[in-house]
């Protein structure tokens, strides 16, 4: 069976969840204090392992309403469920109306009391008119066989045919008529029976085919009954899980066969003998084992054992590739975890491990043991908030090992992006709380921002996650130039000056979008220069004034009025940081050339491929 949706009503928070579609993987989102706890508690209650118990109606009916409205009929879970081939098969076999029945029902109040339904389920029903054809046939037959007999044989087989014709008036309440119709048609065929009188074969079949319905409509409410017992009988066991018992690195093996033998074991060794089945180790046998003194075998064991469990572990946790052995000390057995591809193999006991590791750890082997073969194997898993102290990535893994590694339907509540099946959207609801109508739930997205925060951000790391990585364009530093096209100008020339040599052919750096004219930069306190160049006289730039003992700026000179394609970083007093930023455009316009105009304050030099950073840096001391 397998549970295709359920309603939770007058539960806690829950007035009406409204129909909760279920699949095999399905999560339910909602904020803190939404009532997602409360959901999975009560369809817990339905057939939990621990077995069937009353509800209470102080702790458990809603608190805004009062105790008088809640009875033992109070319905708080209605499940439906879908049968395979098989159990529609089974159910037919035992319930012979339900022939058809693909899905059924069950429920629960507070009482202890559960119902089961039948969907679709054919009603009882009878031909009126056939019924009386086949007795207006049936009833003349056998008067005139009275005919044949002696007077005393006569008078029975003529009561009893009108006691049949009596019995056989449909009547609105179907089991009363049929039991009443079974009862006449077996006094018939034995009075019959008596005088040795026979129907014709058609009166005959007439009679069976009679006989038949009655009989059928007589024992559907035992078949009934028994169907409805087989349903509850088949449900299978919830298991809620909102704490995962802690298993502890260190056992005493004495201790634990002990406490065994007398019933009493603790929950850290219930969980310790679940790592036994999943490893494969008898503690008995290495409990006689140390009593012979045969430590060799024992070591033996317990590598093997862990052995099996690291390659499980492996495949489950992928946040790194840890190691599990089991030591044996005398009595004692410790669960060692380490990281062999780790700077350090530092091995420790499982109690010093992470809270995380921990508890994944712990939910394997509690789950594997339980569903390969134990109680758990066709149960329901309800888990409340998995993976709460679990990194990101395990979370992801822990969403993953549900889908691959169980056939346990599980049922899970989060408020994690990172437990949202986003390749299974269908599988995805949302929890709400409103103060009027208390808990509800939705089968689509919806809900406020809070509610639906968790899958939004899923959706979008899934985005990022399937995009790929594209590089960060590489930022060009914008150079200004402000030069004029024109014939070769005259050479400005000041006193006691030679002219400045030419400057060398430059070198391309990296090639960007676009260079922009280089702005001319008057360098302060600097000797007169004479700039043979091939361009009419600029305007001079306002000087900006160095600090005192600053060492003049070099003069820098342009060749010619020639395009310009390739302009490479010139060394100037500009700080060296601005400056490596400047790149050169792969086809950039044309760079105007700079003059050096006359004047009578210090001559201004020049700087080409400054950045506007470097312009604002020049009068900053070096």
């Amino acid at each position: 069976m397998r549970l295709a949706s359920f309603q939770i009503t007058n539960f806690r928070s829950i007035n009406d969840s409204g129909s909760i579609d279920s699949s095999q993987i399905t999560a339910i989102l909602g904020r803190n204090d939404s009532g997602k706890s409360n959901l999975l508690r009560a369809l817990h209650s339905l057939n939990p392992t621990e077995g069937l118990a009353p509800l209470s109606p102080i702790k458990d009916f809603p608190r805004h309403r009062r105790l008088e409205e809640c009875t033992g009929d109070t319905p708080v879970v209605h499940t439906r469920w879908a049968l395979d081939d098989g159990e529609r098969a089974a159910l037919a076999a035992i319930f012979p109306r339900a022939t058809g029945v693909s899905h059924v029902t069950a429920s629960r109040g507070y009482g202890t009391a559960r119902w089961a339904g039948f969907e679709g389920l054919a009603e009882l029903s009878i031909d009126v008119s056939d019924i009386k054809g086949k007795v207006r046939k049936i009833v003349p037959a056998i008067k005139a066989a009275a005919e044949k007999v002696g007077e005393e044989a006569k008078a029975m087989l003529e009561q009893e045919a009108d006691a049949f014709d009596a019995a056989m008036i449909a009547s609105p309440d179907f089991i009363k008529w049929s039991a009443g119709a079974v009862k006449a048609t077996q006094a018939l065929r034995k009075a019959l029976a008596s005088v040795d009188a026979e129907l014709s074969d058609k009166q005959e079949q007439m009679l069976v085919e009679l006989e038949e319905l009655s009989l059928s409509i007589a024992n559907d409410k035992p078949a009934l009954d028994q169907a409805r017992a087989w349903v509850i009988e088949k449900l299978p066991r919830f298991i809620y899980v909102d704490e995962y018992p802690a298993l502890p690195g260190r056992q005493n093996l004495a201790d634990y066969l002990a406490r065994k033998g007398w019933g009493q074991t603790t929950p850290g060794q219930q969980s310790f003998e679940k790592l036994c089945k999943v490893a494969g180790l008898d503690p008995q046998q290495l409990q006689d084992l140390q009593e012979k003194n045969d430590q060799a075998t024992r070591n033996q064991l317990a590598n093997r054992a862990g052995s099996v469990v690291t390659a499980e572990i492996r495949r489950l946790w992928k946040d790194r590739p840890l190691k599990v052995r089991f030591n044996l000390d005398g009595q004692h057995l410790d669960t060692m975890v380490s990281d062999p591809n780790g700077s350090y193999e530092v091995e420790v006991n499982l109690d010093e491990r992470s809270r995380g590791f921990q508890w994944f750890f712990s939910f394997y082997i509690a789950f594997f043991a339980d569903t390969k073969g134990g109680e758990a194997e066709d149960a329901i898993l309800l888990l409340d908030e998995p993976g709460l102290h679990l990194h990101p990535h395990s979370q992801a893994d822990l969403l993953a090992h549900f889908e691959k590694d169980f056939g346990n339907q599980i049922i899970y509540t989060t408020h994690s992006p990172f437990m949202v099946p986003t390749h299974r959207l269908d599988a995805v609801r949302t929890a709400s709380l409103d103060e009027a109508r208390g808990t509800t739930v939705s089968n689509t997205a919806e809900g406020d921002e809070r509610t639906l925060f968790p899958l939004k951000a899923a959706l979008a790391l899934s985005r990022i996650a399937g995009e790929p990585v594209k590089p960060e364009p590489v930022k060009a530093v914008a150079v200004k130039a402000e030069v004029a096209k024109a014939a070769p100008a005259k050479a400005v020339a000041g006193e006691g000056v030679k002219p400045a040599k030419a400057a060398k052919p430059v070198e391309v750096v990296k090639p960007v979008e676009a260079v922009k004219p280089v702005e001319v930069v008057a360098v302060a306190e600097a000797a007169p220069v004479v700039a043979p160049v091939s361009a009419p006289v600029a305007t001079p730039v306002a000087a900006a004034p160095l600090p005192a003992k600053q060492e003049p700026a070099k003069p820098v000179v342009v060749e010619s009025a020639k395009p310009v394609a390739e302009v490479a970083p010139v060394a100037t007093a500009m700080p060296v940081a601005a400056a490596a930023e400047a790149v050169v455009a792969a086809q950039p316009e044309p760079v105007k050339p700079v003059v050096v105009a006359e004047s009578t304050t210090p001559t201004e030099a020049p700087a080409s491929a400054m950045s506007e950073q470097a312009d604002s840096e020049l009068t900053q001391p070096a």
